[in-house]
């Protein structure tokens, strides 16, 4: 008997320990650690729960089960391990720091009752490591990786296993409630999950909008983008599924420019599998800086800003969309989480390490390497990052991608009369300007040309150029 551990790899398809290890009976489990729960949220919770039960149903019609069990990692494995005369553990190979070492301990206990763990690379398509400059050196700037990672022969995607690999538990117990797990029910309407709501969405978006998606994908008010982003973070979708769906894509496409558009949304991939890189072989980056100053970056402390940012009150229309978005979906359009991080960190001033916290708890498809690569990209603390003396006009932004100011209606309701060029010029306005065009909307909190140069002379005194 062999026990395979589910974790961020919530599907049956396409599946490498789950189906590449060994020819004994698998059985299936999955722990709610309270380990890792202290890291997690209600919107992802939400999201994996819906994920075990479609997961659970595809492993029961088969007449097996899916085994969901709450406690720390290592004692309930080698509990049930010895409850089912399993042998072996297999699970998806960990890149953070905080899994390596659970994963670790898990290995430890594991070995002290005799059983054998096999840990197999699943969530990327390139282990860490095997993409390096020439001096054996993982590299830093995502330009060279992209030019490698794009060349590198990819796996094809793998079958589900059969119904005769798969051992029956015979169990009914329920799966736990998110109050049963400390948490409460989300404030966001987030996507569905499952394996069959992540297929579903990969078909629907390479019929048609892959092929516009270089010039879609920067407009928040186009569906324009994949909208995979849970399912990648979760494992609802396998990568090599994704990929080989991208390249089908780009065989079929009509035209050269469709085609380009195909490997602009690749060359996302190949990002998501950079950032994935550099944390596993820098785990401090999700609580320092990657880049180093002389001195320290003199980031404010003000309280009542970042909650004015995290409500969406600002009084920047593009910026308070996006975090509105955030909270009724529990998504933010990409192109939008680039300003709104520039906006916390540039023009309010504050660590980026607070973004990241309210976005690890209230994002769906949170995970800590592509989060932590965008918000310090954004800050001009990481790697590859947009250098310090670029920094986004909020109402630019918003103007340039997105004219009509359809997503900020959209998303801010006391704006939803006013027409585009007042919404984009709301910052000239005056305050009786304002009160006629929309009473219930907040004045600008900060003036951004004065912040921009304010932040300018905090990174120069942080590099040690200030006079």
């Amino acid at each position: 008997m062999r026990l395979h551990w589910h974790r961020t790899d919530l599907r049956p398809f396409d599946n490498r320990p789950l189906v590449t290890v060994g020819d004994d009976p698998i059985l299936p489990v999955y722990v709610f650690d309270p380990n890792v729960l202290a890291h997690a949220a209600p919107p992802r919770l939400a999201f994996i729960r819906e994920s075990l039960a479609a997961l659970r149903e595809w492993y029961r019609a088969r007449e097996s089960d899916l085994l969901v069990v709450r406690g720390e990692a290592p004692t309930e494995l080698a509990r049930l391990a010895d409850a089912h005369d399993a042998d072996t553990v297999s699970w998806a190979q960990a890149y953070s720091e905080l899994g390596r070492q659970r994963d670790a301990r898990v290995t430890e206990r594991l070995a002290d009752d005799g059983v054998e763990t096999r840990v197999v690379h699943d969530h990327l398509h390139h282990e860490p490591g095997s993409i390096t400059t020439n001096e054996d050196e993982p590299y830093s700037v995502y330009s060279y990786f992209w030019k490698k990672w794009r060349d590198r022969e990819k796996a094809d995607s793998l079958a589900a296993p059969g119904a005769d690999r798969l051992a029956n538990p015979s169990t009914e117990t329920p799966l736990p409630t998110l109050d049963d797990l400390g948490f409460d029910d989300p404030e966001a309407s987030t996507p569905a999950g499952g394996y069959e709501a992540a297929r579903h969405r990969l078909n629907e978006f390479c019929s048609a909008p892959i092929y516009r998606y270089a010039e879609t994908r920067d407009c928040p008010a186009a569906d324009g983008t994949s909208r995979l982003s849970p399912h990648l973070a979760h494992g609802t979708l396998g990568v090599r599924t994704v990929h080989d769906h991208v390249m089908r894509a780009r065989e079929a496409a009509p035209d050269d420019e469709a085609r380009e558009s195909v490997e602009t949304f690749r060359s996302q991939l190949a990002w998501r599998e950079f950032y994935h890189h550099v944390l596993y072989f820098n785990p401090e980056v999700v609580t320092e800086n990657y880049r180093e100053y002389e001195n320290d970056i003199e980031w404010r402390d003000d309280d009542e800003a970042l909650a004015a940012w995290k409500a969406g009150e600002t009084g920047y229309p593009i910026v308070d969309a996006g975090m509105r978005q955030l909270r009724r979906e529990a998504f933010m359009h990409n192109r939008v989480r680039m300003i709104v991080a520039s906006f916390l960190t540039k023009d309010l001033l504050l660590d980026w390490r607070e973004g990241y916290d309210w976005f690890r708890r209230t994002l769906v498809d949170h995970n800590p390497a592509n989060d932590n690569g965008g918000w310090q990209w954004a800050a001009s603390t990481g790697t590859d990052a947009q250098p310090y003396f670029r920094i986004f006009n909020p109402m630019t932004q918003g103007e340039r991608h997105d004219p009509d100011a359809e997503y900020i209606r959209e998303y801010v309701p006391e704006l939803r009369g006013v027409d585009s060029d007042t919404i984009h010029g709301w910052h000239e306005l005056s305050p009786d300007e304002r009160v006629a065009a929309a009473p219930d909307y907040p004045a600008p909190i900060v003036d951004h040309s004065e912040r921009r140069e304010q932040a300018l002379a905090m990174f120069e005194r942080a590099r040690g150029e200030a006079d």
